[in-house]
């Protein structure tokens, strides 16, 4: 049987760690933002469907 290391949970399959690590290098986007790119993204595309 392969020993526990760490003491982590196991179920969490290392995202626990992930969340919690802050990295300021990584790019933030706001939520604000990315609904608003889905919206664009959306609409683009039932305009080029109604053209095309």
């Amino acid at each position: 049987m392969a020993k526990k290391s760490g003491g982590r949970l196991v179920s969490s399959a290392g995202l626990v760690t992930y969340y919690d690590s802050e990295d300021r290098r990584a790019i933030h986007i706001s939520p604000t933002t990315v609904m608003i790119a889905a919206g664009v993204i959306a609409v683009i595309t039932i305009v080029l469907n109604a053209l095309y």
